[in-house]
């Protein structure tokens, strides 16, 4: 529902409640509001169900109340208050909130108890904000993808609504004072209820997108190539090198010289003749062409781009075919002169661009390069992240408000483009971005490689509900490596450097090989935390007040997090905080009970702590060379026996858009533990999918102390047909799936 406040000063404001728990407030001094670009261009969700709302109104307030609590507006200040269902007011504004020729100006009050996480890539010196402030602006390097939404540990949550260069101060000037100003745009904001932070990145990802589930092989290894002068030739067989080798690769990415002119913003790009040829005679993806050859080796081909573009042109005239355009236009239309006495055609506002084709979404000359093998691109950072401070963009925006917009509409235009173009998911990742960015693009944290301050950055980006993110991997060091495959996806990066892992020393190539392979083991797992994703906002790399709220310690935690439900891992640090609960070590199977904290060991061929929780069921693949090799019909299942617990797998088939319309398929594990019994309950897969393997057998892993008797629905098995390996101190025994039924596998211990 939708209602206009008239307050007794004159102004006027919008409340929309959205949901049960999203409340929109917007204020102006006439009843005329102005989408911001975010919701002029479909990045914020239009369209929400009813929901129950009542209405209590006095002199005083008008209030409106959901099930999960309220919005009050004071009718004399305009002030506003979010309450809980239970009475607890969560946060009220201290002043009311301005918006006027000077900008806009909020400032919400703090309890003492709340602390504030969010705002993205805006810092990468903490992840508490209170008593933090700064630009929420994006910059090359001090802030790549800056987010304006905040979330509190006691349930309440706030996005901003702008794309305008703006502050926040949370605390930082006044302890107890969230303030979020600037000298242009309007007040337009969300608020938001929750019991939990989890459960507030799940309303806020309703609102801006949820996070893109990528095609599977691009949760696998993306190789960035080497660019000076490298011929197709150094490609095919640098790539043959990942085979011959044994580790496992899914992408091989060229940089700017596999195009004509190095750092081609045209629309006009085209491959090098010289170095990447393909004969007219012989059709791109051809057996013996570029392309083909690295399809057969079973690799996709990524294409770096740069960009000037003017987005907003193609997004405008998307409105005007939508019937739109009239919405609060931004567009200064240059044949309305006005303000012109003389009329004089050559008096229009000046664009400063030479490249954008009136009329020619941006995307339209990527197409030929998908046909001729590509299948995901690299959006550099080069002038999307910078200013133009004398541009007068298509849509009439100044950049003071288009600069933060710009990546977030180059991000969806890319997207969009090519999903619409293969009908596949897209693989596009970017080095900036903004709020929404996330159901577009994977990031990767720019050009800062790959150690303390990405990591930070990462665990920032899962607390503003973005998941697909990573780093460029720091290969100087064995740490360096752990760090760059413990994440939700990886990129390893040469570009002027030579980076292959068969150049490195023994040490660091043997860790390469084993935590490339380690990582491919994990796919089945790393894919279903990426389907919660995609569900909940819930991100695949969790920092610590994700998953340890309590732990007075979480705060402070900047290298380590989890990895999915079960892994906890991290990097750079001599000291790892266990969180409440029981701990076991994936090197040595020690464990140990939390809270407290340990040092960072583990063995010298190995690079980072690595925990397991307790309780863990972790599904794995056998080795593959890349994602899509061979079938599926054989899955891993480690179990780590510990009370009661479960997890689920979901699977699709890894590449087209179908599993938006349900085409996908779950199975759910459970194991209950005692001292003298293990259970663990096998489910049949639910859904369907094309290509789902019509049989599956699960090869189960039960690290448990030798049992007596092994049985499978109260069958005994016999002996010979499980095997115990005391080095490792697990029991392994082969189920086999039972269509429509729960197969239960008992171990007496």
């Amino acid at each position: 529902m939708t209602e206009d406040l008239q307050l007794r000063d004159g102004r006027i404001i919008r409340v929309d409640v959205l949901s049960p728990s999203v409340f929109r407030i917007r204020v102006n001094v006439t009843p005329t509001f102005r989408e911001s670009g975010m919701s002029r261009y479909g990045i914020l969700r239009r369209e929400w169900p009813d929901v129950a709302v009542t209405v209590d109104r006095s002199e005083a307030a008008v209030t409106f109340r959901t099930s999960a609590g309220s919005l009050s507006v004071e009718l004399t200040t305009g002030r506003v208050a979010l309450t809980a269902a239970e009475g607890d007011v969560r946060t009220s504004e201290v002043e009311p909130g301005r918006n006027d020729e000077k900008g806009f100006d909020l400032a919400l009050a703090l309890h003492d108890d709340d602390r504030l996480y969010g705002m993205g890539d805006e810092t990468r010196d903490r992840v508490q904000k209170r008593g933090h402030r700064n630009k929420v602006v994006v910059r090359n390097v001090a802030s790549y993808t800056p987010i304006p939404f905040l979330m509190s540990s006691r349930g309440w949550g706030i996005f901003l609504n702008t794309t305008w260069f703006h502050e926040y101060d949370a605390g930082a000037t006044n302890p107890d004072v969230l303030r979020f100003s600037a000298p242009k745009g309007d007040l337009d904001y969300f608020l938001f209820l929750g019991d939990s932070l989890p459960d507030l990145l799940d309303h806020y990802t309703q609102l801006t997108g949820r996070p893109s589930l990528l095609p599977r092989w691009g949760y696998g290894l993306v190789y960035v190539h080497d660019e000076r002068e490298v011929r197709a030739r150094d490609v095919l067989y640098e790539a043959r090198n990942f085979r011959d080798r044994g580790i496992p690769c899914d992408v091989i990415s060229l940089e700017p010289d596999w195009m004509s002119k190095h750092y081609d913003f045209s629309v006009n790009k085209a491959w090098s003749e010289e170095r990447f040829h393909t004969p007219f005679w012989l059709q791109p993806r051809q057996q013996g062409t570029f392309a083909g050859g690295l399809e057969n080796m079973g690799f996709k081909l990524s294409l770096w781009l740069c960009c000037d573009y003017d987005f907003s042109e193609y997004e405008e005239a998307q409105l005007k075919k939508a019937g739109r355009s009239s919405e609060a236009s931004y567009v200064d239309e240059p044949t309305e002169l006005e303000d012109d006495l003389i009329k004089d055609p050559n008096f229009v506002p000046s664009y400063v661009d030479t490249i954008t084709k009136r009329g020619e979404p941006w995307f339209e000359h990527l197409k030929k390069f998908v046909d001729e093998g590509a299948q995901a691109f690299k959006l550099d950072g080069s002038k999307q992240i910078c200013f133009h401070p004398d541009r007068k963009w298509a849509n009439g925006m100044d950049d003071a408000e288009m600069h933060n917009l710009y990546p977030l509409i180059y991000g969806k235009q890319m997207s969009l483009g090519y999903r619409e173009h293969t009908g596949r998911r897209s693989m596009i990742f970017s080095a900036s971005g903004y709020a929404g960015t996330q159901q577009y693009t994977a990031t990767w944290a720019g050009d800062t490689g790959g150690a303390e301050k990405p990591l930070t950055s990462l665990i920032n980006h899962g607390l503003t509900g973005h998941s697909n993110t990573t780093c460029d991997m720091d290969v100087k060091t064995v740490q360096g490596i752990h760090f760059g495959f413990m994440q939700p996806w990886s990129q390893a990066f040469s570009w002027h450097q030579y980076n292959q892992p068969w150049f490195l020393d023994k040490k660091r190539f043997t860790a390469y090989k084993f935590y490339a392979r380690l990582r491919y083991s994990l796919v089945p797992y790393l894919y279903s935390a990426a389907h919660v994703a995609a569900q909940t906002g819930f991100p695949v790399l969790r920092g610590m007040p994700l998953v340890a709220p309590e732990d007075p310690a979480s705060d402070d935690l900047l290298l380590q997090y989890m990895l999915g439900d079960s892994l906890l891992t991290g990097a750079f640090t001599d000291t790892f905080h266990l969180p409440e609960g029981r701990w076991i070590d994936f090197w040595t199977g020690e464990a140990t009970t939390g809270p407290c904290d340990v040092p960072a060991t583990y063995p010298e061929n190995r690079g980072g702590v690595l925990f397991v929780k307790a309780g863990a069921i972790i599904p794995r693949w056998s080795y593959r060379d890349f994602t899509d090799e061979g079938d599926d019909e054989e899955i891993l299942l480690d179990v780590y026996p510990w009370e009661k617990s479960h997890f689920t797998l979901f699977e699709d088939d890894g590449v087209s858009l179908a599993y938006l319309n349900g085409a996908v398929s779950s199975a759910q594990f459970d194991c209950v533990a005692t001292e003298d019994e293990i259970e663990v309950r096998v489910g049949s897969r639910t859904g369907t999918y094309d290509g789902m393997p019509e049989r599956r057998v699960y090869n189960v892993r039960i690290f448990c102390v030798e049992p007596s008797a092994v049985s499978v629905d109260d069958v005994p098995v016999a002996v010979d047909m499980w095997r115990y390996d005391a080095e490792a101190d697990a029991l392994d025994v082969t189920v086999a799936e039972v269509p429509g039924a729960t197969t239960t596998l008992c171990v007496t211990l």
